[in-house]
């Protein structure tokens, strides 16, 4: 009986395309309880090999059929999984005809880059994708046995390549006192990515929205920055003074878009991501009266977005994953506090799904705006039995950039195969 172990260098199993998957590949002859122990028996295989799959996995039947299964070798039969395959590297053979005694057991190292180009791990409605490690081997006269160890994916996107520095950065290192017994560090791609990743996200750009419906100004938000990482909080303020129309409570949800491309779309990579910094404030001031759905986007274009009335941009399926609510009648400053977990994915394209983020407000706003009347016997401000109300929604698009995978708590573990 052999079993194989496989374990994660790392202690978390969550990777960004461009880093090493490093894992520790164990194949061992065990012996059964009870059994007697003949060093004359020999368990052989005949070869073993590792190699890295993306699955695509969906629910829509129209696909791309342009799309084809990359890197197909002679395991395609016996290590597919449910779905496409849309990103496979090279098969590593990490030996041939191995013999092993009782007890004894072989370790073998293996590391492979995972592809800059390829999707995230991502779980939606209509479209999965996910990555596995497959190892698979022979034993002498029987059929191939394959152990796959899951791990998670995180984008970044290719912002710069090392031929892309600065040239006044090599003239400062030349001027510079040099000493020749140290080596040079070159910078990777994949470090240059993270910087500016980090500049990016850190950047704090406020924007502040006028909020306004048919009966009057409501009041204004400031959203600090536009980019967030996985497990950041999304804060804002929200200023009622002097406003016509007063907010009686308010919801804020973080909402994600999985919008499918039905046409096949542009083939584009996780490396086109949307800056919303750039956007015009105005064009996102638009504010809906009504109860909105989740799966239609009804708004009322404002006065600088009439020119793209009639043009409804798809608005796919909507998850929420977090909220926020507030009762403001009576509060004329308020602060908003949105986190982001750190389970879900962050904004990507691909030729099949694009997933973007943006919060969704409700307001609940009425035009009565005293806070009641004066009870002449005790003093105190009687609250109105009742208040007319009228809801309005807006969405606010944003942008939502990975974190480090070190930052993120995802324990691996052993895996396991016998072969009988």
């Amino acid at each position: 009986m052999i079993e194989i172990k496989a374990r994660l260098v790392r202690t978390d199993s969550i990777y960004a395309t461009g880093e090493y998957v490093e894992c520790l590949i164990e194949f061992i002859h065990k012996i059964p309880s009870g059994s007697v122990v003949n060093n004359e028996i020999l368990e052989s295989l005949a070869w073993a090999s590792v190699q890295l799959h993306c699955y695509r996995k969906t629910n829509i039947s129209n696909q791309d059929k342009m799309l084809e299964m990359v890197g197909k070798t002679a395991l395609d039969a016996v290590t597919q999984a449910p779905g496409d395959v849309v990103v496979a590297t090279k098969p590593k053979i990490l030996f041939c005809d191995l013999k092993l005694q009782p007890n004894e057991s072989k370790t073998y190292f293996f590391n492979e880059l995972v592809p800059r180009d390829g999707p995230p791990t991502y779980r939606g409605h209509d479209i999965k994708y996910f990555y596995k490690l497959t190892i698979a081997t022979q034993r002498v006269k029987s059929k191939v046995q394959t152990l796959t160890v899951p791990i998670r994916v995180l984008p970044i996107p290719l912002i710069a390549r090392t031929d892309e520095l600065p040239i006044t950065e090599e003239t400062n290192d030349e001027l510079a006192p040099t000493n020749p017994f140290l080596e040079k560090k070159e910078i990777s791609e994949l470090e240059i990515s993270w910087h500016h990743l980090k500049n990016v996200t850190a950047r704090r750009a406020p924007k502040f929205y006028r909020i306004s419906n048919k009966r009057g100004y409501v009041g204004r938000f400031c959203l600090f920055k536009p980019a967030y990482k996985l497990g950041e909080d999304i804060v804002g303020s929200l200023d009622f003074a002097n406003c016509k129309v007063r907010c009686v409570q308010f919801s804020v949800k973080l909402q994600l878009q999985e919008i499918m491309q039905n046409n096949g779309g542009n083939r584009s990579s996780n490396n086109d991501f949307n800056d919303n910094s750039s956007v015009n404030s105005l064009d996102l001031a638009s504010v809906a009266s009504g109860v909105g759905s989740e799966y239609m986007h009804k708004s009322s274009t404002s006065a600088s977005s009439k020119d793209n009335e009639g043009k409804t941009e798809p608005t796919g399926k909507v998850t929420t994953h977090a909220i926020s609510h507030q009762v403001s009648y009576a509060l004329l400053q308020t602060q908003v506090v949105v986190p982001i977990p750190l389970h879900v994915t962050p904004s990507f394209r691909t030729d099949s799904v694009e997933v973007k983020w943006r919060l969704h407000f409700e307001f609940v706003t009425s035009e009565m705006m005293d806070f009641g009347t004066k009870n002449p016997e005790v003093g105190e401000l009687l609250a109105p039995t009742e208040i007319p109300v009228e809801t309005m929604v807006w969405n606010l698009p944003i942008t939502i950039y990975p974190a480090n995978p070190l930052q993120i708590y995802a324990p691996s573990q052993a895996y396991t195969l016998l072969i009988k």
